[in-house]
Order: structure tokens, then sequence, then C-alpha cells
């Protein structure tokens, strides 16, 4: 047992001085360059060589040596039939939204991008989206960039595979055709916001807050302040003013569904959402993409920043230490079980 105990602090030295010299290193690194406005690429992935490639694996280690022999002619057969043939492309996106909709930064870069290469009419956009909802203008600015692909002709297909809520739901509604999982889930228009309010605890501490504005709705609720009866009627008429907002974008995008039975704030699976018109078809972004790969040539698209190599040795460094803490910290306990 002591010996456990010795050898266990001795790891912990070591791990100390990794991490102090780590630093140490990232320190004078980052000194010695100067800051730099930091610069996004765009990158191109081929989903459709991604697939082509599994199916080739997986039919090379199955089929039997004339089969195999068979598909290979009817491989060089189609490939020369097609050689001159330019298939329609389909661009695909990803949208994992958080609750200040901040990735909408990179998504009006892709959308830029693929909008000075794509042939209207022709080509095609999938976004893949997943998103319980968020800040208003901020989701709603992402909803206006789908509708910038719309407006170049271009189809929009968005599929979803776990969640599209409120603010996720703003933006799927947008989709010229819009594709749920069966148990995705999807609604919520409705409109949240809730403050809490530390008045009666700085009273009971002889605490004085003290604001000052101009305008008489400059500040509504407040969280230090005592709240008014109408300071809440303004910000529920607020809240409802926005609500009115949602559905009437709804309204334009889905002219079909019944809003009054649907805008109450609740959210259903994807099954009830395609009875309800919320969607329109049940199925997965895998099985779309599967479907898409025999007409359309299909990139994935996505907008990154390039890390200075400080930053990147300092995650680099980051995420060696947590495996070596985890990795010590397993076996330690281990060790202390078993004896």
């Amino acid at each position: 047992m002591e010996f456990l105990y010795e050898y266990g602090l001795f790891l912990a030295k070591a791990l100390t001085f990794v991490v102090a010299v780590g630093a140490i290193i990232a320190l004078i690194a980052g000194a010695a360059h100067k800051p730099k406005p930091k610069r996004g690429e765009i990158e191109l992935d081929d989903l459709s060589e991604q697939l082509d490639t599994f199916k080739h694996q997986f039919l090379y280690d199955t089929l039997n040596k004339d089969n195999l022999k068979k598909y290979n002619k009817e491989q060089k057969k189609r490939a020369k039939k097609n050689d001159d043939k330019q298939k329609p492309n389909l661009y695909v996106l990803d949208f994992n939204g958080s609750m200040d909709a901040r990735e909408v930064d990179s998504l009006r870069e892709e959308i830029t991008a693929i909008l000075t290469i794509a042939k209207p009419k022709e080509d095609k956009v999938l976004l893949r989206l997943e998103s319980g909802g968020g800040v208003v203008h901020g989701y709603g600015l992402a909803a206006s960039q789908l509708q910038r692909i719309k407006d170049a002709d271009l189809n929009l297909t968005i599929c979803v595979d776990k969640v599209a809520a409120s603010g996720g739901y703003m933006m799927a509604c947008v989709a010229d055709k819009l594709v749920s999982a069966p148990f995705a889930i999807i609604g919520s228009i409705g409109v949240i916001a809730q403050i809490p309010n530390f008045n009666k605890i700085l009273k009971k501490n002889d605490i004085d807050f003290e604001q000052i504005t101009a305008g008489e709705f400059k500040r509504t609720l407040t969280m230090f302040g005592e709240n008014t009866d109408k300071a809440r009627e303004k910000f529920s008429e607020e809240i409802e003013e926005t609500h009115e907002l949602f559905k009437d974008f709804i309204t334009v995008q889905r002219p079909a569904l019944d809003l009054a039975s649907v805008a109450t704030g609740e959210h259903w699976f994807g099954t009830t959402a395609l009875d309800k018109g919320l969607v329109d078809e049940l199925s997965t972004s895998d099985d779309i993409l599967l479907a898409h790969n025999k007409e359309n040539q299909i990139y994935k698209v996505k907008f990154t920043i390039k890390k200075p190599l400080s930053e990147k040795f300092a995650i680099g460094l980051s995420s060696s230490l947590e495996r070596a803490f985890i990795s010590v910290y397993s076996k330690i306990r281990t060790a202390f079980i078993t004896k």
C-alpha cells in the first residue's frame, strides 16, 4: 500500500512538472509571435468518394471470385459510359447550434462559398441540423442565411436526426424539403425568457441598488432592482410580439401548416410532427445521402479557422495531459481495488 502511495505521488509530481514546462513553452511561443487576425478557409470533403470506397471494400470482402470479376467489369463499363457525364453537385453543411447561435459565423462563410460556384436549378444543398434553439436574433440570422440558398435557385433539403426545436425549427422550416428521423424532436414554436431577481436578498442585507435610465422602457425587468407590474406587463408584450413574428415567419415558410394547433410551445417526435405537417418526410440524413449519391456528386463544405502554432500546442498538451491523468488514475484505482 505504501509503495502505491509513493508511486502515485511520484506520478503527480511528474505531471505537475510537465504542465509547468508546457505552460512556459506555450507562453514563450505566444510572445514570440505577434497576434495576427484569424483567417479561415473552406474545406471540401468528397463524400461520394467515401461512400463508394465503403461499398467497394465491402463487396471485395464478400463477393466470390466470379462475382467480383463480373462486378469489376460492370464498374469499368459504367465508368466509361459516364466518363463525360458531369453529375450535379450536392453540397452538405452541418449546423450544430448552441444557445447563442455563434455557429452562424461559419455557416454564412460556407453558404457564401457555395453560392460563388453552384449552378442554379441544378446543384443542391443539404443541411444536417441539430439545435434546441436559443437567442432570437442569432437564429433569425441563421434562417436568413439559409434563405440565401433558396433565393439563388438552389434546392435546399434539411435533415434533422436528433432535434430542431424553437430557433432550430425556425431554421428548419426554410427548407424546400424538411426530413426528420422518427424520434427526432421537432417544433416548440414558442418564446421563453426568464431572469432571477435578487432584490429581496439585497434588502435583507441592507444593500442599495441604483439604476439610472433615460427612456421609460429602457429597462423593464431587472435582476437587482424591484420589478413593477408595469415593467412585467411591458416585458410580456415584448415576448408576445416576438412570438407573433415567429409565427408569421413559419406561416410564410410553411403556408399549409395549421399554425394554431402547433404554435403552442409544445414539441413532438418526428412521427407525430409528420402527421401535423411540421415535416415532409421521415428518414435519416444517412439514407438521404445514399439516395442522392446515385445522381449527385456530394461534397461536404466546412469553414475552419487556422489556429496559431502556440494554440495548437496548448490544445495538444491539454489533451495529452488529460489522457495521462485518466490513465494514471485508472491504474491506481485498479491497483487499490485488486489489493
